[in-house]
């Protein structure tokens, strides 16, 4: 979906929001090309001279997939960046935990985490634990198989890797996901796959989906 004001897009696995590395593209860059060519198109005898503004609201790390709103304009980049501070930008996980999980409605998991950029990984830690942020979220089972769980995630904070790391730490982690204890490498099953926002220029809310593509989830009706 785009119009003046946002551009919504379903972010791919494997590719990173911003910041790639030396020779790949991001998705910044890819979006800031679209529009660039957008502009040429429309207005061939000015498009030279004029750099389309995109700007980050929220990002995905580079292994998840899912829905992303980027603002086109900078009083758009504040009105949805105050949504996600103040928690009205409401965004919607699917993941594919390893193990089999029983429906108990809707569960939360409150831990506090340390991240370690060196080995760009978090952990969980005794609340006090210098640096420590207080990780929340609430999950509800879909559907369980025998070895593998699908779940839908609320996040409550945003914190670095953390449905990755909380769902490890309660004994359950995500299918593909090695780095936090998986058994079996695969693409990471986590897929950002409903977010809601209201339009920050007609305030009207608005609701995307997108089915995640990873096979992980193909078991799962």
């Amino acid at each position: 979906m785009e119009d003046n004001d946002i551009l919504v897009v379903h972010k791919h696995a494997g590719m990173a929001v911003q910041n790639a590395r030396m020779g790949q593209m991001d998705l910044e860059h890819a979006l800031l090309n679209y529009l660039a060519e957008q502009t040429r198109t429309k207005t061939p005898g000015q498009a030279r001279t004029q750099i389309p503004y995109l700007a980050v609201v929220h990002r995905l790390d580079q292994p998840v997939e899912g829905v992303l709103v980027f603002a086109k304009k900078k009083d758009a980049a504040g009105k949805l960046g105050r949504q996600v501070q103040d928690g009205t930008m409401k965004k919607e996980y699917l993941a594919v935990c390893e193990g089999k999980m029983e429906k108990q409605g809707v569960q939360r998991l409150e831990d506090f985490l340390v991240k370690d950029a060196r080995s760009n990984t978090s952990r969980v830690v005794q609340p006090g634990t210098a640096g420590a942020k207080k990780a929340v979220l609430e999950y509800e089972v879909v559907q369980a198989e025998e070895n593998r769980t699908l779940v839908q995630i609320h996040l409550g904070t945003g914190r670095h890797h953390q449905i990755r790391v909380q769902f490890s730490h309660a004994g359950y982690p995500l299918a593909g996901d090695v780095k936090y204890g998986a058994k079996e490498k695969g693409s990471l099953a986590l897929c950002a796959h409903r977010l809601e926002l209201k339009h920050p220029r007609t305030g009207r809310l608005l609701t995307f989906t997108v089915k995640p593509e990873s096979e992980m989830f193909d078991s799962f009706g």
